[in-house]
């Protein structure tokens, strides 16, 4: 159908433009808006970012050892390398076969050192040989330590070795439970502290880091080389106490 009426025609070419306009401009006023309450929302959540406190806390118990790690060697000393060997051989498998009878078991024992050197005199003669070895021993129950120490000594005779020992405790999960929560407490305790000094309260824990440290105490017992079997009859050995320590950072919400 054809249009008769120009004018109409005028009306409506015109009127276009502006309604397209008109959107254009509607829409452009629209992002703006969105824009602007994004950045509105931007800027709070940074101004409202939460803060933080980091503390320490250590905590400690005691807990009674039962094991003990002792060092114990043989040393002998004779005209030749292979007699110093050989005499050394015999008194090891002594020892170890004592400590076997004193129910130490086989994975128990590792040897750790093992050492053949020449003996000179101040003329730089060769007078013989000396031969050291040396066992790590673990005993799970502190109360026959003494008696297998004893026995291993008489076993071997002169040149037995003893360097020291560690007392430890084999499973210490109770302890370290019991100090963790201690060391908990201290930190909470502390971060309260200071929220209150700092006009604030403590929120949720945001960050925790555990810093196990348990601490083993070390008995030195004999240092000579050669001691006297006589002389180890009694091998008194007293376990006490030691401390089982866990440290730990956290951080704090406010």
């Amino acid at each position: 159908m054809t249009d008769t009426n120009p004018e109409a025609s005028v009306r409506r070419a015109e009127a276009r433009p502006f309604g397209s306009r008109y959107a254009v401009l509607i829409l452009v006023l629209v992002l703006l808006v969105i824009v602007g309450v994004a950045g509105v929302a931007l800027g709070r959540s940074k101004s409202s970012a939460p803060g933080t406190i980091s503390v320490t806390g250590s905590g400690s118990v005691m807990g009674a050892p039962d094991t003990i790690t002792v060092q114990l060697g043989v040393q002998t000393t004779a005209a030749t390398a292979t007699l110093a060997l050989s005499e050394n051989n015999a008194k090891t498998n002594a020892l170890v076969a004592s400590l076997k009878h004193h129910g130490v078991k086989p994975k128990d024992m590792q040897t750790s050192g093992l050492d053949l050197y020449t003996n000179t005199n101040n003329a730089g003669q060769v007078t013989g040989f000396t031969v050291d070895d040396t066992l790590t021993v673990t005993i799970h129950h502190i109360k026959q330590a003494g008696a297998a120490i004893d026995a291993a000594a008489n076993a071997v005779g002169n040149g037995i070795q003893l360097n020291g020992v560690t007392l430890s405790i084999s499973n210490d999960s109770k302890y370290l439970a019991a100090a963790r929560a201690k060391a908990m407490r201290n930190a909470r305790t502390a971060a309260s502290q200071i929220a209150l000094a700092g006009g604030t309260h403590l929120g949720a824990v945001v960050k925790i880091v555990d810093e196990e440290n348990t601490n083993t105490y070390v008995y030195p017992m004999f240092a000579t080389a050669t001691a006297n079997a006589a002389a180890l009859k009694s091998v008194p050995i007293q376990a006490g106490n030691q401390a089982v320590s866990v440290q730990v950072q956290v951080v704090f919400a406010l």
